[in-house]
């Protein structure tokens, strides 16, 4: 009994999209053949576990969110241990392994983690593990899958070692643990024959004569395929090999169909952020040419009514739905068109083996399908491993049934990125390709991720247009391709792009008797204010922007509650302002052209500079393509403001191309203006970021 308890550990995971909720079940599914008992918990349930007096080893699970913020559900948690009356011995007796989620196209990779690691460390808390951090850039499972598998011996040495200092033989411990035993419900977990596991799958009771047949059925279909591998087959080493698979999720999720009476939930009722407004769309205007090749547009929102308030730098979240025409294919191919509008009931399956299984919160307990398809799940959600698993058991055909094995295996995991992640794959791709796949309602609920709200920049001041919220954005586009023969666009742009079409291109039915649009779409939208891109409170200090393309949009916002404030209060003093943005063609792209021209003329802005990728020219020397190449030709100035004045350095848009590139221009620029080495450069750099002077609005 002694040695049951001590294979106890806690398992707690902070998740923000339910990556590290995925993770941590992952864990505690595998630790039932590793002899263990995960006692797994969402960190934000601080009543069902006691850090202050937990003797075993503990596992944390965290992602990062917002600008390497941890995840809301462990706000609490972070902010209880940052409290500063703490001991340096506090957490002592703790010995802990925890593995970070992040994205490298961010500032701040696996802040999440990295925050509640240095402050566990800081409170005497022990690694019985060494802290992992994946890197969702490259493919999560790099690190998460060596981490998972290090893990198990890892704890097993932190178990012997705690019942060693409790005067336990460590032996007993360890025999324990290695006797563990291998439950047949999770073979899947072990290194299995590829044609006898994917036969097997398909059919228990075959005849061995069959099953020679089958094999050599299979093996001549995939000679007569393409040397190359695709998102449909493989190719050797992998088309041969044995294959570890996950083991398959447990089921947690009913749905009964009930009649087409009653009312979908209101749409406030699926957001727990803050408070939902509805507003109308007042204003809709395309910023870029016909022949451009991205399409910007400019929305307003007649905010007037509401009690929605926000600063200039601000974000603010769309709450959109899926696509029409998709919700309707994935309904015919589930057999349940005309079920759309039947009301459902969506509960936990008694007698469920997922641990800890809890409604969705994101899930109505009564909607109609065609809601909780369009409103609820995000149906183009790139598939998870754990997904792919479930989905090889709804899959009659052998073939398909192996790739989709390969696909969610150890062995598959480049595959896997190469054809499912980097090619950005969803749901209705899958069943495209592998058409004997056949998943059922309570499938798709358990593994489908929640529907996000989309988030902004503020392209307004509501100083200068009290009442009015503007934002822009570009109609994202993704051209049809080999592993998905539909092209389409973004879920909520291409929504939007829709939506305000009568504003765009109004005709005689959406026009008044005076030829004003008349259209009153409305949109959904919250608040989430960002802490830090804000305008100086002085004033009098001067700052650098810098926003190629849409990342101009808060800036817009800057500028104009600048002119605002510099006509209220013409006694005050004023820095100087900066702003470099940068296009493809200055006639087709250039956006916000005239409204910086009369900031520039007032005297709203004191310097633009601007450049135009793509543009042809004729000069003997060509000018600057990139902005943060405009950047290093105004080194003295730029070292200036940020150097002598104490300004700001605000870098809005894409992060691979363009904030990288600007980082690097600014660390040449301080490097060379003080005469110092890169690496000295690089430490004033990360000082001026701790003090909030640079700062960024990056996307990837």
């Amino acid at each position: 009994m002694c040695c049951d308890l001590k294979r106890r550990f806690l398992l707690l995971y902070a998740t923000q999209k339910g990556q590290a909720k995925a993770i941590a079940e992952e864990i505690w599914q595998q630790a039932g053949a590793h002899g263990l008992e995960a006692d797994m918990h969402c960190i934000s349930e601080m009543d069902k576990y006691n850090l202050e007096t937990e003797k075993d080893p503990v596992v944390i699970v965290i992602s990062t969110t917002g600008t390497g913020d941890p995840p809301d559900t462990a706000r609490k948690f972070v902010k209880k241990i940052q409290d500063t009356a703490l001991p340096p011995g506090h957490f002592a007796h703790l010995q802990y392994g925890l593995l970070g989620l992040g994205d490298s196209e961010y500032m701040f990779f696996c802040n999440g983690g990295k925050t509640v690691d240095r402050r566990l460390q800081e409170l005497g808390a022990q690694h019985f593990y060494e802290t992992g951090l994946a890197d969702d850039c490259v493919g999560l499972e790099v690190v998460v899958d060596p981490w998972i598998d290090g893990l198990w011996l890892a704890l097993k040495e932190a178990f012997a070692l705690q019942n060693k200092k409790e005067g336990m033989n460590s032996s007993d411990i360890s025999s324990a643990l290695s006797a563990a035993p291998v439950l047949s419900h999770i073979e899947n977990e072990l290194n299995i024959s590829s044609e006898v596991q994917k036969l097997k799958l398909e059919d228990e009771g075959v005849r061995s004569s069959d099953l020679t047949q089958k094999l050599v059925d299979i093996h001549l279909v995939a000679s007569t395929r393409d040397a190359e591998p695709s998102l449909v087959h493989s190719v050797p080493p992998l088309s041969q090999s044995a294959l570890n698979i996950p083991a398959l999720p447990p089921e947690y999720i009913e749905v009964q169909f009930q009649d087409t009476h009653g009312e979908n939930p209101h749409l406030s009722s699926l957001i727990s952020e803050g408070t939902t407004f509805e507003v109308p769309v007042t204003k809709a205007v395309q910023l870029t040419g016909e022949d451009a090749i991205k399409t910007a547009l400019l929305l307003e929102l007649d905010i007037a009514d509401t009690v929605f308030d926000y600063q200039p730098g601000d974000a603010f979240c769309v709450i959109c739905p899926n696509n029409v025409s998709e919700v309707e294919e994935l309904l015919q191919i589930l057999g349940l068109s005309d079920k759309g509008e039947y009301f459902i009931c969506v509960k936990v399956k008694q007698g469920t083996k997922k641990k800890g299984a809890t409604h969705p919160q994101h899930i109505p307990e009564r909607s109609t399908l065609k809601f909780l398809l369009t409103w609820c799940l995000e149906i183009r959600a790139v598939p998870k491993k754990a997904f792919l698993r479930a989905l090889v058991e709804c899959t009659s055909d052998a073939g398909e049934k192996r790739r989709l094995q390969e696909l969610c295996s150890r062995q598959g995991a480049s595959d896997y990125t190469q054809f499912i992640r980097d090619s950005n794959v969803c749901l209705l791709d899958l069943l495209r390709a592998f058409p004997s796949c056949k998943p059922s309602l309570n499938l798709l609920i358990e593994h489908l991720p929640k529907l996000q709200a989309r988030s902004y920049s503020v392209s307004s001041s509501n100083l200068y247009q009290p009442g009015r919220l503007r934002f822009v954005f570009n109609i994202v586009e993704f051209p049809a391709c080999p592993t998905r023969p539909v092209a389409r666009k973004g879920v909520c742009t291409g929504w939007l792009a829709e939506l305000v079409a009568p504003l765009l291109h109004p005709n005689k039915n959406t026009l008044d008797t005076k030829g004003i649009s008349t259209s009153t779409e409305k949109i959904s939208i919250f608040s989430r204010p960002n802490n830090t891109f804000h305008l100086p409170a002085d004033p009098s200090v001067p700052f650098v922007m810098v926003g190629p393309g849409t990342g101009i949009s808060p800036f817009i916002g800057f500028l104009q509650h600048r002119q605002k404030l510099r006509e209220e209060h013409t006694d005050w003093e004023f820095g100087e302002t900066w702003l470099f943005f940068g296009c493809r063609h200055q006639d087709r792209d250039y956006l916000f052209k005239d409204e910086l021209k009369c900031f520039l003329e007032n005297g709203t802005l004191t310097h633009l500079k601007v450049c135009f990728s793509r543009d042809s020219t004729t000069a003997e020397v060509a000018p600057p393509k990139y902005v943060q190449d405009v950047i290093r030709l105004y080194a003295k100035e730029i070292a200036r403001v940020l150097l002598k004045e104490g300004g700001y350095f605000y870098v809005c848009g894409d992060k691979k191309h363009m904030a990288d590139g600007v980082s690097d221009a600014v660390v040449d620029i301080l490097s060379m203006e003080m005469e110092a080495d890169k690496l000295e450069a690089m430490k004033i750099l990360a000082t001026l970021r701790e003090a909030k002077r640079y700062l960024q609005d990056v996307w990837s």
